[in-house]
């Protein structure tokens, strides 16, 4: 909180627009701000800083600004603000705007422009900033730039729109005034939506110098009318009608936050033996009857193919929360289709099977509970898909006790030593597909940005989360992506309670997984992307302690002394032997399957 805003009087910019911005920030309850330097948004930057209700942060890299601002809002549920001076740094902001649109995050985009008219003349740090994030957002205003401020540098230009000779006073304020009604009118149309519904906004506000001017008389603007939540009829009569004939019930969670009413309702349909449950990590749900390892499932049954696959063939297909990360279950059910699959979720369904049935508009836990009250025929589906899967584990459990040191064996060690209660951070690619096939502590919230499944921002999006969550945050992370994102620490708010985890294979080790050829220097190059860099400086940089293993027995010891609380933030960095592997994970659901290489 902006504390010092609160020992001396009010102060604004004295600029009209940049003003209405910041008083509809508040009207719609946008608090958490995050601010990259610069000089065209200085009327933005002042208003917020100098406002007492804002929690302000200043970010220099506006990629991972943006990021930063994810966590936050992934966190609280609740849009955050990201403000911006013109020109490229608004590019930046791109990847986080793509993942919030797919994760469905509430992003409010505040970009500072030059005036329409200096646009794409040769002045510096001019583009055209309007539409920039296409289709990859819910909402966009441009507004209206102000004709009172700074009238002379505006009549000096022969391109300026606005008047066709010297204009009057009683013209200009006319127009003035014009233009503030449609921008309020339009302020208040984009901040409904982004407090309404879940993703990025962009609002994009042309200011013209002088810019760092200030006042303590605010302007008066019109109150804001009651916010309406869209509500959309609920009609699942389909979906009870597939439901009480289904022999086969298959329910498939994404990426939810922890839900204590979504996960009563999934543990009470668990009891119906028809109901089979196959989650992910990311969606905060586990339960001793629900599959939550699944390519401990998938990866077996596909290496035995011996009829398991038309075992698992669900009749009816019933998915909830966001992103699936398991690309086997992905293949399957798109080669073995249910009769029908339906999607419940509040505000889109993907199709990420190739047949959804229907969108449910409605909370899942809402329909799932009427489901349990619905009676279906006898099966034996639940019980024989998890004798199968726990005879995978079974196997499994011989094959993990005698491992060599790798990241598979990493990842056991790590999930094994987590305090209960931890705040999870996991960045793609290799560290959430490993941190799906092993049990995690009670009380583990994990978040991950799968929206659009970059490596890109984890660390920084890790950061913002931590603002909000209060427990320990441990973020895993592999090497390029670590190195990748660097400037998410280039701040200074990262708590002494984070940890974070970097398993350095020294390359992209889940190319090795994939096909295609290995080990050529094409391979090497540009795919494995091989380097000798260690986290040390980067710690010393930021202020991290450091520590770094290469063995299980360090690791076992380190861990023992890395979640204890201290006065400084911490790195763990763990060096993985690079080519193998792919292999110990591979051979892992081989022994599942009792299939040989």
């Amino acid at each position: 909180m902006n504390l010092d805003a609160q020992t001396h009087q009010m102060r604004y910019t004295e600029i009209p627009l940049p003003q209405a911005v910041v008083h509809y920030c508040v009207q719609y309850k946008i608090q958490h701000v995050i601010i990259s330097a610069g000089s065209r948004n200085a009327p933005l930057t002042n208003g917020f800083v100098e406002h007492s209700f804002f929690i302000t942060y200043s970010v220099v890299d506006e990629r991972a600004a943006a990021f930063f601002a994810l966590g936050i809002a992934q966190q609280l549920g609740k849009p955050v603000a990201l403000v911006c001076t013109s020109g490229s740094a608004l590019l930046n902001y791109y990847p986080a705007v793509a993942e919030a649109f797919y994760s469905e995050l509430p992003l409010v985009i505040l970009s500072a422009d030059r005036m329409p008219h200096r646009v794409d003349i040769g002045d510096g740090q001019t583009i055209q900033q309007e539409g920039v994030f296409g289709p990859h957002l819910i909402g966009s205003a441009t507004l209206k730039p102000d004709v009172s401020h700074a009238t002379e540098a505006l009549l000096a230009s022969n391109k300026q729109p606005y008047f066709e000779a010297k204009p009057s006073q009683k013209e200009i304020d006319a127009l003035q005034q014009k233009h503030l009604a449609h921008n309020i009118k339009e302020l208040q149309r984009i901040f409904t939506i982004a407090a309404t519904a879940n993703g990025p906004v962009h609002v994009n506000i042309p200011m013209e110098e002088p810019l760092y001017g200030m006042t303590t008389t605010p302007i008066a603007f019109p109150k804001v009318p009651a916010l309406k939540t869209p509500t959309v009829e609920t009609d699942f009569e389909l979906l009870k009608s597939a439901w009480k004939n289904a022999k086969r019930k298959m329910i498939l969670v994404g990426v939810a936050k922890p839900n204590a009413g979504l996960a009563n309702a999934l543990t009470n349909l668990l009891e119906d033996p028809s109901v089979l449950v196959l989650t992910e990590k990311t969606s905060n749900f586990s339960h001793p009857a629900a599959i939550d390892a699944i390519d401990c499932l998938m990866a077996p049954l596909e290496l035995e193919q011996n009829g398991g696959e038309a075992e698992l063939k669900p009749d009816l297909l019933l998915t909830l929360g966001g992103m699936i990360v398991s690309k086997k279950i992905k293949f399957f059910l798109r080669k073995h289709q249910a009769l029908n699959h339906f999607h419940i979720d509040q505000t889109k369904a993907n199709d990420t099977f190739y047949y959804l049935s229907q969108h449910i508009h409605a909370p899942a836990e809402n329909i799932l509970t009427a489901l349990t009250e619905i009676s279906t025929t006898k099966s034996d589906y639940q019980f024989n898909i998890l004798s199968r899967y726990r005879n995978y584990l079974q196997k499994g459990k011989g094959y993990l006790s005698k491992i060599p040191f790798s990241d598979l064996r990493v990842f056991e060690l790590i999930t094994q030593a987590l305090p209960q209660n931890t705040h999870l951070q996991v960045a793609n690619s290799s560290p959430i597909r490993y941190i799906q096939l092993f049990d995690l502590p009670k009380g583990t919230d994990v978040f991950c940005n799968r929206g659009t499944a970059g490596i890109d921002g984890s660390t920084a999006t890790a950061m913002g989360a931590a603002q909000i969550n209060t427990k320990q945050l441990v973020f895993i992370t592999g090497d390029l992506s670590f190195f990748y994102d660097i400037n998410g620490l280039w701040h200074t708010y990262i708590p002494n309670h984070v940890r974070i985890i970097v398993i350095n294979n020294q390359g992209g080790g889940i190319f090795r997984i994939l096909p295609g050829e290995k080990d050529s220097p094409k391979y090497d190059t540009y795919f494995e992307t091989i380097h000798d860099r260690r986290a040390k400086d980067v710690a010393k940089t930021f202020g991290f302690t450091y520590n770094h293993v290469r063995t299980g027995w360090a690791l076992k010891q380190a861990l023992r002394q890395f979640f204890r609380p201290s006065r400084k933030p911490k790195i763990l960095e763990i060096c993985t032997p690079r080519k193998s592997n792919d292999t110990v994970l591979l051979d892992y659901f081989r022994a599942m399957a009792n299939t040989k290489k």
